[in-house]
């Protein structure tokens, strides 16, 4: 028996839409820390033990709020960061339209954090008894793949039970049991400049370069292993008339398997110029371990989807190509479950929404895990 009272789906809404309104671009520290200070007080008045950790590398604050118990915790976490630059609200304001509620970051992931902090508020002001402590981590760098944060994440999930990621929910309300692992990878060409014009056999175009690379790149996407590779944004080049000396670009690898993503950044470390006079630099690797299915992750979602059941609510399962927390906490071999936040869509364009009537029954089931979990 679920025994938290989180109040109704228009209460949450309200609270929230103040969230969404707080623009929190990773890129700025304080602008993040400001809503890490809401969090913080909230956390702090139901009487969770509150631990700031100051920013670094440019960064906002981690806040780690944690509840009374004996035992190993349930680490819940999430990001206040999100991808949308200042002044998005201008032109994407919050706004609602019947059953959906529109706002930068509002899906991805500011519901999800919101329903988790709302939930071990919940816990902690109503005094409900839970079978083990929890750890809520709140996050301000997720978006750029988590540099500053990635320790704080893997040290609170080694001590943890479980982990619970309240990234957004998918279609139907799926969680996530599994992800692929991510690679982020920069590539640069050193050709040799010259007039397009009067010297153009004398330089080696680091333009042509760059286009052969990335076809090399995209002949090593593989559908049936689940390898992708996307290489974006390109550069290179200054004027019609000027043979390119410098080019470059990003690529972005996706894979499922820690196997893979040895070989797959071996082999783009190992890229080598086929134009002569031309130098090629590759360097990055895997940013995110996958995050693999396995028995304790299946025996933490059958728990999750009897509480789901309890409550009304569907909750399938999905593996994503996307990465997330979640990748860190289940490389450690904690059983983890991620996309519990908000149903909804359109992360990261300008369609984003949650269908914002689900925030009441997935903040009770989001409690309900919590309570329970032993």
């Amino acid at each position: 028996m679920i025994q938290t009272d989180v109040g109704t789906s228009e209460d949450l809404l309200r609270e929230l839409s103040a969230w969404v309104r707080m623009e929190t671009p990773t890129t700025d520290a304080h602008a993040v820390n400001r809503l890490m200070d809401v969090a913080e007080g909230e956390l702090s008045r139901a009487g969770a033990a509150i631990q700031r950790i100051e920013g670094r590398q440019g960064f906002g604050d981690n806040l780690i709020a944690r509840t009374p118990g004996e035992g190993a915790p349930i680490l819940i976490a999430g990001h206040l960061d999100t991808v949308w630059s200042h002044g998005t609200l201008d032109g994407m304001p919050y706004e609602v339209n019947g059953d959906k509620a529109h706002g930068p970051g509002i899906y991805d992931m500011k519901a999800g954090s919101f329903l988790a902090f709302h939930a071990v508020r919940s816990i902690l002001a109503q005094k409900i008894p839970t079978k083990r402590p929890i750890v809520l981590l709140l996050t301000p760098d997720e978006e750029v793949g988590s540099p500053s944060s990635r320790d704080i994440v893997e040290r609170e999930a080694a001590q943890a039970a479980f982990a619970l990621i309240p990234e957004p929910a998918g279609q139907g309300g799926a969680c996530v049991t599994a992800r692929k692992g991510v690679g982020r990878f920069t590539l640069t060409v050193e050709g040799r400049g010259a007039h397009a014009g009067t010297a153009f056999q004398d330089g080696a175009s680091a333009t042509v370069e760059l286009s052969h690379q990335i076809l090399a790149i995209h002949a090593m996407v593989d559908y049936e292993s689940g390898i992708t590779l996307n290489a974006a944004p390109i550069w290179g080049g200054s004027r019609p008339n000027v043979v390119s000396s410098a080019a470059g670009c990003e690529i972005d690898l996706r894979v499922n398997t820690p196997a893979e993503g040895a070989l797959m950044e071996q082999r783009l470390l190992a890229l080598t110029a086929r134009t002569a006079g031309c130098r090629v630099t590759v360097q990055g690797g895997m940013n995110r371990p996958p995050y693999t299915e396995n028995p304790g992750i299946v025996a933490l979602y059958n728990h999750a989807r009897g509480i789901a059941d309890h409550i009304g609510i569907k909750l399938p399962r999905q593996s994503r190509g996307g990465g997330s927390d979640g990748n860190f906490t289940a490389a450690l071999g904690i059983p983890t479950l991620d996309g519990l936040g908000c149903p909804g869509a359109g992360a990261h364009v300008k369609t984003e929404h949650i269908l914002w009537r689900n925030l009441a029954p997935r903040a009770a089931f989001l409690a309900g895990l919590l309570e329970t979990l032993g």
